[in-house]
């Protein structure tokens, strides 16, 4: 079969140089459904990518194992159901955000240190939300980036507060709130307390600062932030 001319790819939507290609076209397709365009045929599909036919029925087989697309009994294709679960999680994310921030701001502003909220990725922790402190030596973790699960402080209560076993996770749990100095980089140290909605715990609220600048004395800022972050989610602060 012959190959689409260079001008006639020109017009349609490109695809990404980067990454696995597969995915790349994909993706490429799933773009591709909107308000205006909420069925598309085959035919349209890969008009739209550029794809040939077998190609683009290949990535489509793909998106619908994991429910991102369904085909009717017509032949349209539709989005599926899990574009409703990833849009669900998307709008809790964002709802959760206007919570967040705000208390980590105050937090900030009362402790001019950097607050931060993480919660468990698989087995590491993610730093969801962050407001750096305006102090020039300050720890430079960013949103996005992932940490242990089994050091600092945000690690170590997460796990606490997920039921690990021992007297040094019983404690976390009495008193809600761990103030560690240098754990996981000797250069850094943190306080954190558990953050719950109504269902349970979903996260930590972290406050980090250079060790030289550690105050223990801080940990009542944090477990206040977190209790009431616990509070505006309608949660239970225990």
């Amino acid at each position: 079969m012959p190959r689409k001319s260079s001008k006639q790819s020109e017009e349609k939507i490109a695809l990404a140089e980067s990454g696995v290609a597969s995915v790349d076209k994909a993706l490429t397709i799933l773009r591709l459904f909107s308000s205006q365009n909420i069925e598309l045929s085959l035919n349209q599909i890969a008009e739209a990518t550029g794809l040939y036919k077998s190609t683009a029925l290949r990535m489509l087989a793909s998106l619908s194992n994991a429910l991102l697309v369904m085909k009717r009994s017509d032949g349209m294709y539709v989005l599926g159901p899990a574009i409703a679960t990833l849009n669900a999680a998307y709008q809790q994310q964002q709802s959760l955000e206007t919570v967040v921030i705000p208390i980590l701001e105050q937090l900030m502003k009362s402790t001019q240190e950097s607050a931060a909220f993480h919660v468990r990725q698989g087995e590491e922790r993610l730093c969801l939300y962050r407001v750096d402190s305006k102090q020039a030596l300050r720890d430079h973790i960013k949103v996005g980036d992932l940490l242990p699960i089994d050091k600092g402080a945000g690690g170590k209560v997460l796990r606490a507060f997920e039921g690990a076993p021992g007297k040094a996770n019983a404690q976390i749990r009495e008193a809600m709130v761990l103030a560690v100095a240098g754990d996981r980089v000797k250069e850094i140290s943190g306080i954190s307390s558990p953050v719950f909605n109504a269902e349970g715990l979903i996260g930590v609220i972290t406050l980090t600062m250079p060790t030289y600048r550690f105050n223990a004395k801080q940990a009542s800022m944090v477990k206040a932030s977190a209790q009431k972050l616990t509070e505006l989610l309608g949660g239970k602060f225990q």
